[in-house]
C-alpha cells in the first residue's frame, strides 16, 4: 500500500488540557513512535466564558452530544466567571517545554482562547494585533526562541491576524477548515485584501471526533470508525485536529483506535513542519477565505474559498 501522510494537529485550549491532556499524550505518541503538532494556549483560561455561546444556533446540541462537563470539568467551567482564570503559560510552562524536548513541534494557538474565538471575527487590527503579541511574547519567553506556527482558537481568524502571521515570517500555520463538499483539500496561500501572503495554510480537513459522537447514536468508537471510512476511500493526505482535554482524557482510547487504524491504512503519522516540508510552494493555489459551517459545530469559521487566478 502507498503511504500516505496524516497531520497530528493538538490543540490545547485549557489548563487542565495543559497540566493533565497533554502529557498523557506525549506517553501515547511515544509508544506509537509518532510525533504531534501541539499548539498551545499561552495566557488566562477563562473558559467559564464561553457559556454565552448559548445562544448561537447548534450549541445546546453539541453539548449535550459530547458531555462537556464530563470532559472539562467542572472547575475548568468556572474559570473566568465565578473562579478568576488562571494563568496557563505560567503554570504549565513545564509540560510545555517537555513536550518540545520530547520531539514534538510546539506552536501557538492563542493568548486567551474564549476571548479570541468569541471576539476576532469583528475586532479591527490592534486589538487582533495585541492579543497575537502577547502570545508570541509568552512562547519566546516559555521556549525562549521564535514560534513557527499557528493554529487558532476555534478556526476563528481575521485579515490581520493573517497578515499578522507574515509579519512574523511563519512559513505555514493552520487556521481553518476545508468544508465536507471541498474538491481541493490541499494547502494554499491566502489571498487577502487584494494581496497574496506568504504564510501557507495546511487545513484541517477531517471532522473532529466531538463534532462526530452522538450523531445517529454513536458513541466515541462508532465516531473514530467513522472517521477510517472516510480515509479509506481516500487518496490524498490529511490533517486531523484533536485537543488535549478530549482525546488526551476521556477519549484516548478512541483516539488509539484511530491510531492503529491509520497506520493500518498505510498513513505516516506526523507534524505540520512534516507536511510543510512536502509542500511544493510554487505550486499551491492563491485562495480566499470564507466563513462557513461545519457539520456537527456550532457557528461558523475559517474556510477555503474562491481559488484567485493571477
Amino acid at each position: 500500500m502507498t503511504a500516505r501522510h496524516l497531520t497530528l494537529k493538538v490543540d490545547v485550549d485549557t489548563l487542565r488540557g495543559t497540566l493533565d491532556g497533554v502529557p498523557r499524550l506525549l506517553d501515547l505518541f511515544d509508544r506509537h513512535g509518532i510525533k504531534a503538532t501541539f499548539l498551545f494556549s499561552l495566557g488566562p483560561d477563562n473558559t467559564g466564558r464561553a457559556l454565552k455561546r448559548a445562544f448561537r444556533p447548534g450549541f445546546f446540541a453539541k453539548v449535550q452530544r459530547t458531555s462537556v462537563v464530563e470532559h472539562y470539568g467542572i472547575r475548568t467551567l468556572l474559570y473566568g466567571v465565578l473562579l478568576p482564570g488562571p494563568d496557563i503559560g505560567a503554570r504549565g510552562g513545564d509540560v510545555m517545554r517537555e513536550t518540545g524536548r520530547r520531539g514534538h513541534e510546539t506552536g501557538i494557538h492563542t493568548w486567551d482562547h474564549t476571548k479570541w474565538q468569541d471576539n476576532v471575527r469583528l475586532r479591527p487590527a490592534r486589538w487582533t494585533w495585541r492579543e497575537m503579541v502577547r502570545a508570541y511574547d509568552r512562547y519566546l519567553d516559555t521556549f525562549k526562541k521564535a514560534p513557527t506556527t499557528h493554529g487558532s482558537a476555534g478556526w476563528q481568524i481575521n485579515d490581520d491576524a493573517l497578515r499578522q502571521l507574515d509579519t512574523w515570517h511563519m512559513a505555514y500555520a493552520s487556521d481553518g477548515r476545508i468544508a465536507d463538499d471541498e474538491i481541493d483539500r490541499g494547502p494554499f496561500r491566502p489571498y487577502v485584501g487584494g494581496r497574496a501572503l506568504e504564510c501557507i495554510q495546511i487545513p484541517t480537513t477531517l471532522p473532529t471526533l466531538d463534532e462526530l459522537i452522538g450523531i445517529d447514536g454513536r458513541d466515541e468508537f462508532g465516531a473514530a470508525d467513522v472517521l477510517l471510512a472516510m480515509t479509506a476511500t481516500r487518496s490524498t493526505d490529511e490533517v486531523f485536529t484533536l485537543h488535549a482535554e478530549l482525546e488526551g482524557m476521556k477519549l484516548m482510547p478512541a483516539l488509539e483506535r484511530l491510531i492503529d487504524g491509520w497506520k493500518a491504512q498505510g498513513f505516516i503519522l506526523g507534524t505540520l513542519s512534516e507536511a510543510y516540508r512536502r509542500i511544493d510552494a510554487k505550486a499551491v493555489p492563491l485562495r480566499c477565505w470564507r466563513w462557513g459551517s461545519i457539520a456537527g459545530r456550532s457557528g461558523e469559521l475559517m474556510l477555503g474559498g474562491d481559488v484567485v487566478h493571477r
